[in-house]
């Protein structure tokens, strides 16, 4: 039954794989249902977020799985939920009666046009129309914007006055742990372990403990450090969710079309690339991409994207969208939506088990990232540099500028930009598609918009 519904033989997987490859992505991920709860409950009750969270990662996740029959699994997007409470709540609309609902409105209508953009294959067409170079180009740049994000978790890389970023504190317990943590990851790696990620994870959480038991890990809360033991001594709140699920604002939209407007497109502009850019990346590591470098199915996985947002959105979560932390399940031999599926569970079980999922501190998956980060890199072994200088200039920009401005919508924005300029001044304007116009065109009104912004 499981063969004929995910073709797990088919793709060169296993049951036992694709369970181990679950479970990983939900350890990498898991760092959402403590953070997203912390972002947005400066403006919505927190323990609703959480609840509307775990459910709408676990339903988004599912339909990836069911829908699509791909190992990506799905929840609250960072960098999406900042700008729901920070910009848009209590910046552009801190002036007004519980904003949340108007965001929350903002997203619902957010997914139903990115419904219809599916069905209508646009994103689809958006995905396939990528030249392959910058493909490759935006696998690399993913690769470092993940390492770089478990590299910021642990502590390891740090923000610096002088130099922007610099090398954290190697007494620091977070920073040893996790590099420690990464080498047993690539022994065990080297030595063809199964569920070497996994363990590398595992491994790191429970030196923690050790740690916080000797007293070289000292907690605490007012510096942002945590105890990595599981508590539940404050029990579970689930009913929170009445007060987060389905409060939209129609009223105000109705009486505030621009203003509406302007938070939407910010909200369809980040996701829309942001979900590109991680399908593609997950897809190539996982060698689901055809010869022609297309996406099978490719508006299956869009739709499941979309669907999922609306449903967080009537729950009361920011957008959901597909997480590039898949990559750490891709990597463990994850091919199929049996790993999606395993890690929809993990996200129900997170509603009683919350205390443990939630104990698991950054610097435990911060192997798995910096891990996951290298194999993607290897994409750049694929990139033509001796070819056409737009190729180049196009994957070079989409590598530079992701990890730099910690964006993957913006990493995209830039070798796209770059790709298309470069074709049309070296007189290869004919190699420029329709679909890669509309891009650009769409890009120049998102540069536009933050001219305005910053005006």
């Amino acid at each position: 039954m499981l063969e004929n519904l995910f073709h797990i033989k088919e793709r060169g997987s296993s049951v036992k794989t694709e369970i181990i490859a679950g479970v990983t992505t939900f350890l990498a991920m898991a760092y959402i249902l403590a953070v997203n709860p912390n972002i947005l409950g400066q403006v919505m009750d927190k323990n609703g977020v959480f609840v509307a969270t775990a459910l709408a990662s676990a339903v988004a996740t599912f339909i990836m799985g069911l829908l699509a029959n791909y190992p990506i699994a799905l929840s609250a997007g960072m960098g999406l939920n900042a700008y729901f409470a920070f910009t848009v709540c209590l910046g552009e609309l801190k002036n007004e009666a519980d904003p949340f609902t108007i965001a929350l409105t903002a997203v619902l209508v957010e997914g139903i046009i990115f419904i219809i953009l599916s069905i209508f294959k646009a994103r689809e067409a958006i995905i396939n129309g990528i030249p392959q170079n910058v493909k490759y180009g935006i696998t690399v740049g993913i690769g470092l914007f993940i390492a770089l994000i478990g590299l910021k978790g642990a502590g390891i890389t740090v923000a610096d006055e002088s130099t922007l970023i610099a090398l954290g504190d190697f007494s620091s317990p977070q920073v040893m742990l996790a590099l420690i943590g990464f080498i047993v990851i690539v022994i065990l790696s080297a030595l063809n372990v199964k569920g070497s990620i996994l363990i590398g994870i595992i491994f790191t959480w429970i030196c923690g403990m050790i740690a916080e038991k000797t007293g070289w890990y000292v907690v605490n809360p007012d510096a942002g450090i945590y105890s990595v033991f599981p508590d539940f001594s404050s029990g579970l709140h689930l009913d929170g969710i009445k007060n987060t699920a389905f409060h939209f604002n129609f009223t105000w939209v109705g009486e505030h079309l621009i203003q509406f407007t302007a938070i939407l497109f910010s909200f369809l502009f980040v996701d829309l690339f942001d979900t590109v850019g991680t399908v593609v990346g997950v897809a190539d590591k996982a060698h689901l991409l055809d010869k022609d470098g297309k996406l099978p199915n490719a508006g299956k996985i869009l739709l499941s994207d979309a669907i999922g947002t609306v449903f967080g959105a009537c729950l009361g979560t920011s957008t959901i969208t597909s997480f590039v932390e898949s990559s750490a399940g891709v990597a463990e031999g994850g091919r199929t939506g049996l790993s999606a599926i395993t890690t929809g569970c993990l996200f129900l079980a997170s509603l009683v088990l919350s205390p443990i999922f939630l104990a698991i501190p950054s610097f435990a998956t911060t192997p798995a990232l910096i891990y996951v980060g290298m194999l993607m890199v290897s994409s750049a072994a694929k990139i033509r540099f001796d070819g056409d200088i737009a190729d180049t200039v196009g994957a070079y920009m989409a590598i530079l500028m992701m990890p730099l401005t910690y964006s993957i919508a913006n990493g995209i924005m830039f070798g796209i930009i770059s790709w298309v300029i470069t074709k049309v001044f070296t007189k290869k304007i004919r190699d420029v598609s329709p679909v890669m116009w509309v891009i650009f065109v769409l890009f120049i009104l998102r540069i536009a918009t933050l001219i305005f912004n910053f005006s």
